[in-house]
């Protein structure tokens, strides 16, 4: 779990929660609620290319695709087959 500190603690303590955000990312919260993330460039630049990253459907893996073969769609949600047509 990800370290929280308030955003006026943040304040009071910001060049500690600099080196602590170099080691892991750091949730700065204002009335409570999560406002920020405080973390190191590299772990940003790291989420960056993650949530870059595809993956060509053809390239799955067999038990992948033998999951959503056998996945069952719930009956709530029927209506969205009339998308498709």
């Amino acid at each position: 779990m990800m370290p929280t500190v308030s955003s006026l603690d943040f304040q009071r303590k910001i060049g500690e929660y600099q080196h602590q955000a170099q080691r892991e990312p750091v949730e700065i919260t204002r009335h409570g609620r999560r406002e920020f993330v405080l973390m190191s460039a590299d772990h940003y630049d790291w989420l960056k290319a993650a949530a870059q990253r595809s993956h060509a459907t053809a390239d799955a893996l067999d038990v992948v695709i033998d999951a959503v073969e056998r996945a069952e769609m719930d009956p709530e949600h029927a209506a969205l087959d009339e998308l498709l047509k």
